[in-house]
């Protein structure tokens, strides 16, 4: 006998809820019967899944390896019901999309209206996360696609690309590398370099299309670094030093009204490439490469 859909509900919501009568009031039964589809569940896998204690319930190694597994099952019947429910309606119904912070506040203002108006029964759910996060919930089955940034470890996915996103150059606008008309990584290297934090990916990018190491103290601790693009951008205009920005953030108007300069980057392909990316072997993957193609017209020049 295998464990029916209902009682991996069941589960993953006493995961949710940490108690039974919680979360039978989320599954809307009572609780005699949420606590007989876990009991039921046990029985089907021989071993308990929970623990049970006054301060609530605790998956038992069975139970948290059940409940990854139940994740994935339930995810895939959402998939199920949402594909026939709209067979053969490309981008209708619920479609989850994560988006990296570096993307999401200068494509998304573009795209937004013309999914609307191209596809007016997507119900689309946004994410905004960063790509390590993105990754692990999109192969968990919680996302349906990842708007992100390459390069990336990318093992078990698939993608269709966006755009190439040119890496340019920040500094105060009273710097005196604001009187070349484009600027070396090396130059760069020798100010004070700002990056964003440890985590986003954006970092690794300007670090890696430069071949330029992360800036350290002589306590191995960086002496500058930023949460945002918005807070990177404040610190180079306040002489704190130089960076590297995104060039759509700069189309965007990232810095229009801030004291610095935007000077193109001397090196081979300062460039990070944005691509739609899905689980390899999704059945989203149509509407994956349906999402890149709408994308890729949002960034096409005029």
């Amino acid at each position: 006998m295998l464990p029916t859909i209902r009682q991996l509900q069941y589960l993953k919501l006493l995961a949710e809820h940490g108690a039974f009568g919680k979360a039978a009031e989320a599954a809307h039964v009572t609780q005699p019967t949420l606590s007989a589809g876990i009991q039921e569940l046990e029985r089907t896998l021989g071993a308990p899944v929970v623990d049970r204690a006054r301060s609530g319930v605790i998956l038992t190694p069975v139970g948290e390896e059940a409940l990854r597994r139940a994740t994935v099952i339930l995810n895939e019947a959402e998939e199920l019901v949402e594909a026939a429910k709209n067979a053969g309606q490309p981008l209708a119904g619920r479609f989850r999309l994560g988006v990296i912070p570096t993307i999401a506040p200068f494509l998304l203002p573009g795209a937004l209206p013309l999914f609307r108006d191209r596809f007016p029964r997507l119900r689309l759910f946004l994410r905004e996360d960063l790509t390590q996060r993105l990754i692990s919930q999109l192969k968990a089955g919680r996302l349906d696609a990842a708007l992100i940034a390459l390069p990336y470890d990318m093992s078990g996915l698939e993608w269709a690309p966006v755009v190439e996103d040119e890496l340019l150059a920040a500094v105060p606008a009273d710097h005196a590398l604001a009187g070349l008309s484009s600027i070396s990584p090396d130059a760069l290297e020798r100010e004070n370099l700002i990056l964003l934090e440890d985590g986003h990916c954006l970092r690794e990018h300007a670090l890696s299309a430069c071949r330029l190491n992360p800036p350290r103290m002589g306590s191995g601790e960086e002496p500058f670094a930023a949460t945002s693009l918005p807070t990177l951008v404040q610190m180079v205009a306040s002489g704190l030093g130089v960076t590297f920005l995104p060039g759509m953030a700069v189309s965007a108007g990232l810095v229009s009204g801030v004291n610095i300069a935007i000077r193109p980057i001397d090196a081979e392909n300062p460039a990070r490439e944005i691509v739609v990316a899905w689980r390899a072997g999704s059945n989203r993957r149509a509407e994956g490469r349906l999402l890149a193609a709408v994308l890729q017209d949002v960034c096409e020049p005029g």
